[in-house]
C-alpha cells in the first residue's frame, strides 16, 4: 500500500495535547524544543498541524488572534515549521494557504526568518519592518535610567491590560492576562503613582526573553530591562524593532550581541495597527 503524498493529508486544529509532538518537530528542524512556550501558544493560540502517517507531525502553524474572537482584528502567524524529510514539498505552502484562506478578511501579521520570506512574499504578505534579536549577559553600567519599577501586582493587571491595548492597538487579554503565569518576571514603570510601562521576562531554555516590552519611552524601555536583568542570572534574549536604534546601541553596550534578523510581514493592511514608538518588543515573534 503506498504512502499518501504529505499534499494531500488532511489538515487538523492542534491541541496542547500535541504539545511534544510540536516540540519534536521543532527539534527535528534544528530548533530548541521551547515546550513552554508551545504551552502558551496552543492554549492562547490556535494551531494546525498535518499528521504524519508514520507518527508525528509533518508540519505545523500556530495563529494568534487579537481583538474580537468572533471577528479578529489581527491574527499573528508563527512556529511554521515542516519536518525536514518533507521540507520542499508544497507542505509549508499548502498549509498556510489554508490558514490564510480560514481566517478570511483578518489582517495577518508574521516575522519571517530569511528561508521563510519567500514563501509568505509568494502569498502576498509585505514587508513593513525588521526586528534585531540580541542576547547575552546583561552587564550594568553607565548612569542608571532614572525611572522607577518594581514588580507588578494583581492590582495592576487592569492598567497593564489598557496599556497594551492603547499601545498594540487591539485587545490582547487572552494573552497578556496569562503573563503572571507565564513569566518568572513581570514588573512595571512608573511615573508619579501612573504607570507609563511593563515588561515580562520569561523562561525559555537556558534564556530568559523579555517581551513583551511596552514603555512611554526609551529611558523607560532601559529601566525596565535593568530591572528584569537584575533580578536574573541567566542570559537575556529579545527582539527590538530597528526603529529604535537608541535602545539597540545601549543593550549591546551593555553585553547583548545581535544573533539575527527578522523581517516583519503584514497581509490585507499595510502597517501593524497601535503606536510603534512605544512597542519596543514583542511578547514572542511567534505571537507579534
Amino acid at each position: 500500500m503506498s504512502t499518501p503524498s504529505p499534499a494531500s493529508l488532511p489538515i487538523r486544529r492542534l491541541t496542547p495535547r500535541d504539545l511534544s509532538a510540536c516540540a519534536d518537530l521543532a527539534e527535528n528542524r534544528g530548533w530548541p524544543r521551547e515546550e513552554h512556550k508551545w504551552g502558551l501558544l496552543l492554549t492562547a493560540g490556535m494551531g494546525y498541524g498535518i499528521d504524519d502517517p508514520d507518527g508525528g507531525l509533518v508540519s505545523v502553524c500556530v495563529v494568534t488572534r487579537y481583538g474580537s474572537q468572533d471577528r479578529p482584528d489581527l491574527a499573528a502567524i508563527g512556529m511554521v515549521l515542516v519536518a525536514a524529510r518533507h521540507a520542499r514539498q508544497g507542505v509549508g505552502r499548502r498549509l498556510m494557504r489554508h490558514v490564510v484562506a480560514e481566517l478570511g478578511p483578518t489582517p495577518l501579521t508574521l516575522h519571517a526568518t530569511p528561508y521563510g520570506r519567500p514563501l509568505y512574499e509568494e502569498l502576498g504578505f509585505k514587508t513593513t519592518g525588521r526586528a534585531e534579536m540580541v542576547r547575552g549577559h546583561f552587564t550594568p553600567g553607565g548612569p542608571d535610567p532614572e525611572v522607577i519599577t518594581r514588580p507588578a501586582t494583581a492590582e495592576d493587571l487592569t492598567t497593564i491590560l489598557r496599556l497594551d491595548e492603547e499601545v498594540f492597538g487591539t485587545d490582547r487579554t487572552h494573552v497578556i492576562a496569562r503573563l503572571p503565569a507565564f513569566a518568572d518576571q513581570l514588573r512595571v514603570a512608573e511615573e508619579d503613582g501612573r504607570i507609563i510601562g511593563y515588561a515580562a521576562a520569561w523562561p525559555n531554555m537556558t534564556n530568559h526573553v523579555v517581551g513583551p516590552l511596552i514603555a512611554q519611552d526609551t529611558e523607560t524601555a532601559k529601566a525596565l530591562i535593568a530591572s528584569l536583568a537584575a533580578h536574573t542570572d541567566r542570559l537575556l534574549r529579545t527582539d527590538i524593532d530597528v526603529r529604535h536604534e537608541e535602545l539597540l546601541a545601549w543593550v549591546k553596550e551593555r553585553g547583548l550581541a545581535p544573533t539575527s534578523f527578522n523581517t516583519v510581514m503584514t497581509y490585507g493592511i499595510a502597517e501593524l495597527p497601535g503606536d510603534w514608538t512605544r512597542r519596543f518588543a514583542p511578547l514572542t515573534v511567534a505571537a507579534g
